[in-house]
């Protein structure tokens, strides 16, 4: 095996286990400002998971209004974290002031295609599971809601056919591709 691969594989490694735990941070601040249930048990998961480092963070930088500004610079830390570490693995050195803005360029690009995917579960959830009791449904919705209503407050209405999803994911598909993201 050349060392290539070996960093190649490494650099997988952990930047897939990190954006794994940057995206529930990420999904932990959108639940906190659409002001999600907390009794939900896959929000208990996602605080549990989370508290440790957003905790300590919280005492030191406050809540602006429902917007957690701890969890919002703890997302941008750990993107820079996983740049850092995936260029020493794989022996790539950036500039720290490139590397900064490629940070909050990628974080822009994950929350668009977390809501890319979200907007897919809630239309998939539409057709076969509306009326499931499981607990990710209401959050499906609640976390689309901010996306999807003012949408649907502008779209015509065409007779319960609800287009706001379709919509919705040409917009962010548009940004992704303007964007270069």
């Amino acid at each position: 095996m050349e060392t290539g691969q070996v960093g190649n594989a490494f650099s997988f490694l952990v930047e897939t286990i990190l954006n794994l735990y940057l995206v529930a941070l990420m999904l932990r601040v959108l639940l906190e400002a659409i002001r999600a249930d907390w009794h939900n048990p896959l929000v208990q998961i996602l605080i549990r998971v989370t508290e440790p480092l957003v905790g300590p963070l919280r005492r030191i930088i406050p809540n602006l209004g429902r917007i957690s500004l701890a969890g919002i610079v703890l997302l941008y830390l750990l993107q820079v974290l996983i740049l850092v570490l995936v260029g020493l693995i794989t022996g790539v050195q950036a500039d720290w002031g490139l590397l900064l803005v490629i940070a909050a360029l990628r974080l822009v690009r994950t929350l668009l295609i977390l809501y890319l995917v979200l907007i897919i579960i809630g239309v998939i959830l539409s057709w076969i599971g509306s009326q499931s009791r499981h607990p990710i449904v209401p959050l499906i919705h609640h976390l689309n809601a901010p996306v999807l209503d003012p949408i649907r407050r502008f779209m015509p209405s065409l007779g319960g056919l609800d287009l706001s999803p379709l919509v919705a994911i040409i917009g962010i598909q548009f940004l992704l591709i303007l964007f270069g993201l």
